[in-house]
């Protein structure tokens, strides 16, 4: 594949705002969909967009979320010109083969085996001596390079969950997070072993009675060929895969992967 060149730099404003809107197009996102990802409100977007003066965080943010170079595009927001090095993460984001900065800056080649289907289990946030099995699809997507994992087949379906992969280069741990206007939730479990399992912990608001309450409980992911072994749903202690289940999740405390204290 013929490598793109790096493109020119921006010296003005109205240059910087057309990169930004190219970018968007590039990456099929509305003001909306920009506005929720980049963490702010969508007003501020359309103040960006319309050319007005915004913090120089917001014009981070959205960098971040383009995959734009921050410092040259501040620079021209601001009337200044900058010369453009080579390598900077344009290039990176338009291969469409490494995921921004922000997220790790993996390269598609160094995370392709994680992508696949994956048994996930973790106890119930309401009921009692339950446990939760449902399946997760992750997979590259190559119009924003990163992983994207995908919850199905969850017995409260309207709650499933959609995000990507965060994965630190210094760290035995990996991050799946989902973001929804504002409202996060964070799954953080060990990279992928050998046996196709990853093990942590999973952070989030469940609603109980009148009120939503952060809840936090062990998770398993055991990468699957097929399902036609498994069971997905609520299992309590009367469904035959319960036991070992609940062995699964109880080794991932005792096995040092999550820790729950109090």
């Amino acid at each position: 594949m013929k490598k793109q060149p790096v493109p020119l730099p921006v010296t003005t404003r109205a240059e910087a705002l057309d990169r930004i809107k190219t970018a968007m197009v590039e990456k099929k996102l509305t003001q909306a969909e920009l506005a929720d990802t980049a963490d702010c409100h969508e007003k501020t977007i359309q103040n960006l967009l319309g050319g007005r003066s915004v913090r120089d965080q917001t014009l981070f943010d959205v960098c971040m979320v383009l995959g734009l170079d921050f410092h040259g595009l501040r620079d021209a927001w601001h009337g200044e010109s900058v010369a453009v090095e080579s390598g900077q993460m344009p290039a990176i984001g338009r291969e469409g083969g490494i995921a921004p900065v922000y997220m790790g800056a993996y390269a598609r080649v160094a995370v392709d085996h994680y992508i696949g289907s994956y048994l996930t289990i973790r106890r119930s946030f309401a009921l009692p001596d339950t446990v939760v099995a449902y399946r997760t699809d992750i997979s590259w997507d190559a119009e924003w390079p990163s992983l994207l994992f995908q919850e199905r087949d969850r017995p409260d379906a309207p709650y499933a969950h959609r995000g990507r992969l965060y994965i630190p280069p210094s760290s035995s741990f990996i991050h799946l997070v989902s973001l929804t206007k504002g409202a996060m939730r964070m799954i953080v479990v060990s990279q992928i072993d050998r046996a196709g399992e990853m093990r942590g912990i999973i952070t989030t608001i469940n609603k109980q009675r009148a009120s939503l309450i952060p809840v936090s409980t062990a998770i398993l992911y055991a990468q699957r060929e097929t399902f036609d072994n498994d069971t997905f749903g609520e299992l309590t202690p009367k469904h035959r895969q319960y036991a070992e289940y609940k062995r699964l999740l109880d080794e991932t405390v005792a096995e040092g992967y999550a820790r729950l204290v109090g």
